[in-house]
């Protein structure tokens, strides 16, 4: 029960950080509450349980996620992104990584999920902390090159995860840990984790390379 608690703090940490850090976008935090709501709404219910039908119902949340994304880009693209709340966006990655863990410890999730296995993306996570508190208690911040770098780095660690977790899960397509599946994400409140806080990381990973890349090219033009 703990756990389910935390990970439902841990997403709503998640909305209202990137919410506060886009100039607090009302269309994109409406979207988000009725997206968490319906996905939720359908774990609790059970729906996602089914893994055998083709397509899998799994397949609402994967298409779901391209259009959130989409969408949000579209009305954030123009948005200048906060430094510090992109930090603690990312920082966030901790809190998941620590709730993937006890997941294994409780056989919902394979090993190869957490960072004892192929999971990386608490790097990310551990940086983006100290990033954080350097840029809050020191007024520093990294160069733009180091930040490009850090924000592709992040994107290909946490697509690393997405691959390794969907071929974990009891799906069709499953290729891995067939003796301890990826089950967690079936169910609430776990399954928001792969609908609403994965999208949520790799919006603030292409907004912030958006606006480096802006930064940079406007410097090179002058």
């Amino acid at each position: 029960m703990a756990l389910n608690i935390g990970f439902i703090l841990t997403t709503l940490l998640f909305l209202f950080v990137f919410y506060r850090g886009t100039e607090r976008n009302k269309r994109v935090l409406v979207l988000s509450v009725l997206w968490i709501f319906l996905i939720s709404t359908l774990a609790i219910f059970d729906f996602f349980q089914n893994t055998t039908t083709m397509p899998p119902r799994f397949a609402i949340v994967l298409i779901g996620n391209l259009f959130f994304i989409v969408y949000c880009y579209l009305q954030l693209k123009s948005v200048t992104q906060d430094y510090r709340y992109s930090m603690l966006v990312h920082s966030l990655r901790i809190a998941v990584e620590i709730g993937l863990y006890f997941l294994y410890l409780q056989k919902q999730i394979p090993e190869i999920m957490t960072f004892e296995g192929w999971n990386f993306d608490i790097i990310m996570g551990i940086s983006a902390l100290i990033l954080f508190l350097s840029s809050y208690f020191f007024k520093t911040k990294p160069s733009l090159k180091l930040l490009l770098l850090w924000n592709f780095l992040g994107l290909m660690l946490l697509l690393n995860i997405v691959v390794i977790a969907i071929l974990s899960a009891p799906l069709p397509f499953q290729q891995l840990s067939f003796d301890q599946p990826n089950v967690a994400v079936l169910e609430f409140p776990f399954i928001l984790l792969p609908s609403f806080i994965v999208p949520i990381v790799i919006l603030t990973h292409i907004l912030s390379i958006k606006q480096l890349l802006t930064i940079k090219l406007q410097l090179s033009s002058i």
